[in-house]
């Protein structure tokens, strides 16, 4: 919707509308944290322009409990930020996350014993783009196949099972993932790099990958938020012009009126 159609729908003239946007944009608005004494935070980020918006959104209140704007994601960030949500009075039971080092880190030192769950799937879609859409190995093809049925696991027996075909996957082709390059000044030690790296993956965040079977509360993935920063982006391009203080005022504002009430 153009300026025009606003004021004509308002009944006022462009230039009140504009002087209305600049105010929204010279004021972002300040978030406001609601009780929860069993909170199961989702925390994403993404990045815009030079700067990144990390969310912090209760699923349990369906509430934006914090958000900030940052230079990029980090240990340091992350620390303060879940720091103020803790003395704040949330009672954080589970984070779920895409498992970012510094998130983990800050996770460990200022909520310990809290559960992170790895977003499924995002470690369903990192696989998959290592071994890419046709792996040319029989091991690769294999794992392919396995890592396609990550997101079906709804019980303890479908975890279980998918566990079993994992470990005898990697039982199966131990010495094809030893195999070391004949180069000796090959920049990789081991051949079929791609393979390997989605089984340490798959090693790596494999205590984490499935808390949400014994709490339904615990989200599996971040894709709620992932589909609103799209969303976030696609109309962020439509003003172009904006100032990248007020680009940074519109994100905070677009959380806002996403987000709550």
């Amino acid at each position: 919707m153009t300026l025009k159609e606003i004021a004509k729908q308002r009944e006022c003239s462009i230039s009140t509308i504009q002087r209305l946007f600049k105010t929204y944009l010279d004021n972002p608005p300040i978030p406001k944290f609601k009780a929860n004494d069993n909170c199961h935070l989702l925390v994403d980020g993404t990045y815009i322009s030079n700067f990144c918006i990390i969310n912090y959104f209760d699923s349990d209140l369906k509430h934006l409990q914090y958000y900030e704007i940052v230079k990029d994601e980090n240990y340091q960030d992350f620390k303060v930020e879940l720091k103020l949500l803790k003395d704040a009075g949330l009672n954080i039971v589970s984070i779920t996350s895409d498992g970012d080092k510094g998130l983990i880190m800050a996770v460990r030192e200022v909520l310990p014993g809290v559960k992170h769950q790895r977003c499924l799937i995002h470690v369903q879609r990192m696989s998959l783009l290592y071994l890419t859409r046709y792996p040319k190995t029989n091991a690769g093809k294999d794992l392919r196949s396995i890592i396609l049925t990550l997101h079906e696991i709804f019980n303890f027996e479908d975890k279980n099972n998918w566990i079993k075909n994992f470990k005898e996957w990697e039982f199966k082709y131990r010495e094809f993932l030893s195999e070391r390059s004949s180069d000796i000044y090959e920049s990789k030690l081991y051949r079929h790099y791609d393979v390997r790296r989605v089984r340490t993956l798959i090693n790596n965040t494999l205590p984490n990958l499935f808390h949400y079977l014994s709490d339904p509360k615990i989200q599996k993935s971040t894709n709620g938020l992932e589909c609103r920063f799209s969303y976030l982006k696609n109309n962020l391009r439509i003003h172009r012009g904006l100032s990248n203080q007020h680009r940074r005022s519109f994100v905070l504002w677009y959380n806002w009126f996403k987000y709550n009430d």
